[in-house]
């Protein structure tokens, strides 16, 4: 059922949910598999699965692609139900925000002011004003986040736990296309050069971990190789490669145990995100 009234979600939620685990997958839509991974998951651990599709203005800057973003919401609905989805909620600006809209929620600090946070400042203020919205709209038991967005995954569990939400907030790896880069709805932008070139993320990233299961500790060394890395790539321009605690994200010297290595490169106009976070 496509559903565009947040009343109307609620009513057919508040039906079933005395009985009823309740699994939200947020999405802007334009699925690919790394989101349906996220619906799988949801439908194996939850009685009712609900897909958000909504690309959420308050999360765009001036002069960002908001309007360009890519949108087929027919074909995200079919494949949305193929993989388990039990209500598509797809509702206008108009419906979640209004005309005298003013109510906002910023996560301050460290966790939203670098990484994605340092060149989009509103960025995480849309992100956290959404995600919260939606939780009261669909109240989930568990919302599940893809690790590819790794600063918005800290963001919404830092929200969480600041304002005692209810609700498990699962964490699902980065799914990638069988050469390595990490699948986007972007990636559609890119021309075949900028997709060749793009490969260089995930490259960097799993050579510097191997440097690290090899006994380079050190940040630094690891950061100036992947943007030695990225830079010998002539359609790359670097935003930001940082190492930081993943939690916290705060710098970090020594990596180790749960340090985040994350990056963004943009390829002609399309911004590409990765991410590896050293587990051993």
């Amino acid at each position: 059922m496509v559903i565009n009234s947040i009343q109307t979600l609620r009513k057919e939620l508040q039906s079933k949910s005395n009985s009823a685990t309740i699994g939200l997958v947020p999405t802007m839509g334009y699925l690919h598999q790394g989101h349906l991974s996220l619906i799988q998951k949801a439908k194996k651990r939850n009685d009712i699965v609900v897909v958000s599709i909504f690309v959420n203005p308050t999360q765009f800057g001036p002069g960002e692609d908001l309007d360009r973003y890519p949108r087929d919401l027919d074909r995200d609905v079919k494949i949305a139900y193929e993989n388990g989805a039990d209500y598509i909620f797809a509702p206008s600006a108009q419906e979640m925000y209004g005309p005298d809209y003013a109510t906002y929620v910023n996560t301050e600090g460290t966790i939203t002011s670098k990484l994605c946070g340092k060149s989009r400042p509103f960025h995480f203020r849309g992100v956290t004003t959404v995600v919260t919205k939606l939780f009261n709209i669909v109240k989930p038991h568990d919302a599940y986040f893809g690790q590819k967005d790794a600063q918005q995954l800290s963001v919404i569990k830092r929200l969480v736990k600041d304002l005692n939400f209810d609700i498990n907030i699962i964490s699902c790896p980065i799914v990638r296309d069988q050469d390595g880069l990490a699948l986007s709805s972007r990636n559609v932008y890119l021309s075949k050069a900028e997709r060749k070139q793009a490969l260089i993320l995930s490259q960097a990233l799993n050579e510097s971990k191997t440097l690290y299961l090899n006994g380079h500790t050190c940040a630094l060394e690891l950061k100036e190789h992947i943007i030695n890395r990225v830079q010998s790539m002539d359609l790359a321009k670097i935003d930001y490669v940082e190492i930081v605690d993943f939690e916290s994200l705060e710098d970090v010297t020594i990596v180790g145990k749960q340090t985040l290595i994350a990056l963004a490169v943009y390829f002609g106009t399309s911004r590409l995100l990765d991410n590896i976070i050293l587990e051993v």
